[in-house]
Protein backbone atom coordinates (compact mmCIF):
# COMPACT_ATOMS: atom_id res chain seq x y z
CA UNK A 1 0.00 0.00 0.00
CA UNK A 2 1.35 2.85 -1.19
CA UNK A 3 1.44 6.41 1.36
CA UNK A 4 -1.48 8.91 0.93
CA UNK A 5 1.45 11.43 1.75
CA UNK A 6 1.77 13.52 -1.91
CA UNK A 7 4.84 16.70 -2.56
CA UNK A 8 4.74 17.99 -6.40
CA UNK A 9 2.56 14.93 -7.54
CA UNK A 10 5.23 12.65 -6.31
CA UNK A 11 4.06 9.63 -3.99
CA UNK A 12 6.05 8.99 -1.04
CA UNK A 13 6.66 5.69 0.71
CA UNK A 14 6.44 4.91 4.13
CA UNK A 15 10.11 3.16 5.98
CA UNK A 16 7.61 0.22 6.58
CA UNK A 17 6.05 -0.10 2.76
CA UNK A 18 9.75 -0.03 1.41
CA UNK A 19 11.50 -2.61 3.30
CA UNK A 20 8.61 -4.85 3.03
CA UNK A 21 8.57 -4.35 -1.11
CA UNK A 22 12.30 -5.05 -1.18
CA UNK A 23 12.24 -7.64 1.59
CA UNK A 24 14.34 -6.07 3.67
CA UNK A 25 14.00 -4.65 7.36
CA UNK A 26 13.44 -0.91 8.22
CA UNK A 27 16.73 -1.31 10.48
CA UNK A 28 18.68 -1.93 7.44
CA UNK A 29 17.36 0.88 5.83
CA UNK A 30 18.17 2.88 8.67
CA UNK A 31 21.76 1.22 9.29
CA UNK A 32 22.55 2.60 5.22
CA UNK A 33 21.21 5.58 5.99
CA UNK A 34 23.88 5.54 9.37
CA UNK A 35 26.56 4.43 7.05
CA UNK A 36 25.99 7.67 4.57
CA UNK A 37 24.84 4.85 1.19
CA UNK A 38 21.32 6.47 1.61
CA UNK A 39 20.33 9.99 1.98
CA UNK A 40 18.04 10.55 5.15
CA UNK A 41 14.70 10.76 3.73
CA UNK A 42 12.41 13.62 4.63
CA UNK A 43 9.81 12.87 7.40
CA UNK A 44 6.45 13.13 8.25
CA UNK A 45 4.15 13.79 11.17
CA UNK A 46 5.50 11.79 13.84
CA UNK A 47 9.42 11.53 12.24
CA UNK A 48 8.14 8.79 10.25
CA UNK A 49 10.69 8.30 7.29
CA UNK A 50 9.22 8.83 4.03
CA UNK A 51 10.91 7.93 0.14
CA UNK A 52 10.57 9.61 -2.84
CA UNK A 53 10.99 8.06 -6.21
CA UNK A 54 14.28 8.79 -6.54
CA UNK A 55 15.56 7.31 -3.01
CA UNK A 56 13.69 4.27 -3.80
CA UNK A 57 16.05 3.79 -7.29
CA UNK A 58 18.69 4.53 -5.17
CA UNK A 59 17.67 1.79 -2.75
CA UNK A 60 17.08 -0.77 -5.61
CA UNK A 61 21.36 0.17 -6.92
CA UNK A 62 22.66 -0.62 -3.46
CA UNK A 63 20.75 -3.57 -3.15
CA UNK A 64 22.02 -4.44 -6.58
CA UNK A 65 25.54 -3.52 -6.12
CA UNK A 66 25.09 -5.49 -2.51
CA UNK A 67 23.65 -8.45 -4.61
CA UNK A 68 27.06 -7.97 -6.86
CA UNK A 69 29.39 -8.37 -3.87
CA UNK A 70 30.20 -5.02 -3.14
CA UNK A 71 31.13 -3.71 0.73
CA UNK A 72 29.15 -1.00 2.30
CA UNK A 73 32.98 0.52 2.26
CA UNK A 74 33.24 0.32 -1.40
CA UNK A 75 29.57 1.56 -1.51
CA UNK A 76 30.41 4.41 0.66
CA UNK A 77 33.23 5.49 -1.50
CA UNK A 78 31.29 5.51 -5.01
CA UNK A 79 29.04 7.60 -2.72
CA UNK A 80 31.60 9.81 -1.90
CA UNK A 81 33.01 10.49 -5.49
CA UNK A 82 29.58 11.13 -6.29
CA UNK A 83 29.26 13.56 -3.31
CA UNK A 84 32.16 15.25 -4.78
CA UNK A 85 31.09 15.36 -8.42
CA UNK A 86 27.30 15.15 -8.35
CA UNK A 87 27.52 13.71 -11.68
CA UNK A 88 27.01 9.66 -11.95
CA UNK A 89 29.19 9.38 -14.99
CA UNK A 90 31.57 10.29 -12.44
CA UNK A 91 31.33 6.95 -10.39
CA UNK A 92 31.32 4.55 -13.12
CA UNK A 93 34.61 4.06 -13.66
CA UNK A 94 35.43 3.15 -9.96
CA UNK A 95 32.27 1.12 -10.18
CA UNK A 96 33.94 -1.22 -13.18
CA UNK A 97 37.13 -1.55 -11.05
CA UNK A 98 35.12 -2.50 -8.36
CA UNK A 99 33.39 -4.92 -10.46
CA UNK A 100 36.44 -6.17 -12.54
CA UNK A 101 38.21 -6.71 -8.91
CA UNK A 102 34.87 -9.22 -7.78
CA UNK A 103 35.20 -10.88 -10.79
CA UNK A 104 39.00 -11.52 -10.35
CA UNK A 105 38.13 -12.66 -6.91
CA UNK A 106 35.22 -14.67 -8.30
CA UNK A 107 37.49 -16.50 -10.71
CA UNK A 108 40.24 -17.42 -7.91
CA UNK A 109 37.33 -18.74 -5.92
CA UNK A 110 35.70 -21.10 -8.90
CA UNK A 111 39.17 -22.22 -10.01
CA UNK A 112 39.98 -23.41 -5.80
CA UNK A 113 36.40 -24.69 -6.41
CA UNK A 114 36.81 -26.70 -9.74
CA UNK A 115 40.47 -28.10 -8.18
CA UNK A 116 38.09 -28.91 -4.91
CA UNK A 117 36.21 -30.99 -6.79
CA UNK A 118 38.53 -32.72 -9.32
CA UNK A 119 40.26 -33.69 -5.95
CA UNK A 120 37.37 -34.91 -4.08
CA UNK A 121 36.28 -36.90 -7.56
CA UNK A 122 39.52 -38.69 -7.56
CA UNK A 123 39.42 -39.69 -4.11
CA UNK A 124 35.77 -40.86 -4.23
CA UNK A 125 37.62 -43.04 -6.94
CA UNK A 126 40.60 -44.45 -5.24
CA UNK A 127 38.13 -45.70 -2.16
CA UNK A 128 35.96 -47.55 -4.67
CA UNK A 129 39.11 -49.25 -5.96
CA UNK A 130 40.83 -49.64 -2.82
CA UNK A 131 37.74 -51.19 -0.59
CA UNK A 132 36.80 -52.72 -4.17
CA UNK A 133 33.26 -51.85 -3.84
CA UNK A 134 30.72 -51.96 -6.27
CA UNK A 135 28.25 -49.06 -6.90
Amino acid sequence: MRSKQKDCCEEYLSIGELAKTFGITTRTLRYYEEVGILETPRRLGGGVRSYSASEVRKLMFILKLKELGLTIKEMQDLEAIYAEAMETDKIIPHLIEMLDFHTNRLDEKISVMASLRKEIVHYRQRMIVCFQLKL
